[in-house]
């Protein structure tokens, strides 16, 4: 059972499978910040040190990666360069 949704069978665009797979880490943030909650809300320590400190830094993270290269593949320069 899971949260994020399948992927459409056949060939996507780039910019849809980042959109997608920046959606997905968004979805595991989501749940980890509700869990962390009640982690704390428990008194769990342990535990919301561990989804703060390795799961929901570490997603925020790849959600910035991903919607940065979101950014550079939606504006195609044909060198690689940043366009703002």
């Amino acid at each position: 059972m899971t949260l994020i949704p399948r992927p459409n069978r056949g060939r996507e665009d780039v910019a849809v499978q980042i959109s997608r797979l920046l959606q997905a880490h968004e979805i595991i943030l989501n749940e980890a910040r509700a869990m962390a909650r009640k982690a704390a809300e428990a008194g769990d320590d342990g535990t919301n040190d561990l989804l703060v400190s390795d799961v929901i830094r570490t997603g925020e993270m790849q959600v910035w990666f991903l919607g940065e290269h979101l950014v550079l593949v939606g504006q195609p320069s044909g060198d690689g360069a940043r366009r703002e």
